[in-house]
């Protein structure tokens, strides 16, 4: 994996991080559906606007560009992350910020199960590293050893199921321009989520605007660059050890929460935060072994 493809991976993930401050207070004025639909329809907007320069840089010829494979990509991309993002903030709503982490952090370990399905070989180390992890959330996550599965909890394990089945849709579609996919997932998002602002929510401009900051935070960077971020940092990368560094968002959200919101962080918090760091390190090593690296693109 290259160190290009990790560093894009890791913004993406401080982004994301930082972006749980934003979404805190937005949904203080704005429905999630509401919250999900603009955010989504900023970051195709912000992207439609790039493209061009984003294509000038990279020598891309947008004719050349567009395919039948991009379009299902996209479309794929946006309603699974549509989905996952409403299931997340469901759980959210009726279960407690320690589980809502902790469950929704299990994608990480479901990447390499869901993978062995379609084909994808996962070194034994990146499953270690995927435990410790796990372990890692745990720590950060709980005040205490329990753990009761309740409707909201339900919500959250389907929202870590389909936010696994996003990295490998997005894995399975490296082939195409990653800007452009990331932008017709964000549009089909968009679009999904207004159906569901028009019934089971009543915008309002006013609230709108009292959110305006936090959403366009969420649309133009977590959505707009911090996807994208992803779906160019995957290009060429194990996708079991690109969720590792896309996991360190929890991370790096108790560091804003800290920084910005003025939130300590216990000792125990601190060793997840420590744990899920060596993880990543540890399911990283392998890649950046050229035989290593040869025989898995061999695998696949």
């Amino acid at each position: 994996m290259k160190l290009k493809n990790s560093l894009m991976l890791l913004l993406a993930a401080l982004i994301w991080g930082c972006a749980f401050v934003a979404q805190s207070a937005g949904t203080q004025h704005v429905g999630p559906w509401t919250f999900n639909c603009l955010r989504s329809l900023i970051g195709a907007l912000t992207l439609w606007i790039v493209m061009p320069f984003l294509d000038k840089s990279r020598g891309i010829d947008k004719k050349t560009a567009a395919s039948k494979k991009l379009l299902l990509g996209g479309v794929l991309c946006g309603v699974v992350l549509a989905a996952a993002s409403m299931f997340q903030q469901l759980g959210i709503m009726e279960t407690s910020a320690g589980k809502a982490g902790f469950i929704t952090a299990l994608y990480v370990i479901l990447v390499p199960i869901l993978g062995l399905f379609i084909g994808h070989h996962t070194r034994l180390i990146v499953w270690l590293g995927a435990l410790l992890a796990l372990v890692g959330f745990y720590f950060l996550s709980f005040k205490d050893a329990s753990l009761v599965l309740q409707r909201g909890d339900l919500y959250l394990l389907i929202c870590a199921v389909l936010f696994a089945v996003h990295i490998l849709i997005v894995d399975g579609f490296s082939s195409v321009d990653g800007v452009r996919l990331s932008c017709l997932q964000f549009l089909t998002a968009g679009l999904l989520c207004s159906i569901g602002m028009f019934v089971f929510e009543k915008p309002d401009l006013t609230a709108v605007k009292d959110a305006a900051v936090p959403i366009l935070y969420a649309g133009c960077l977590s959505s707009g660059a911090g996807y994208t971020l992803q779906i160019l940092g995957q290009k060429d990368a194990d996708p079991s050890i690109a969720c590792m560094l896309l996991s360190l968002e929890s991370v790096f959200a108790a560091i804003a929460g800290f920084l910005l919101l003025h939130q300590d962080l216990t000792g125990r918090e601190i060793l997840g935060c420590s744990l899920i760091f060596l993880a990543v390190m540890i399911a990283q090593y392998p890649s950046r072994n050229k035989n290593t690296e040869k025989e898995n693109e061999a695998s696949h």
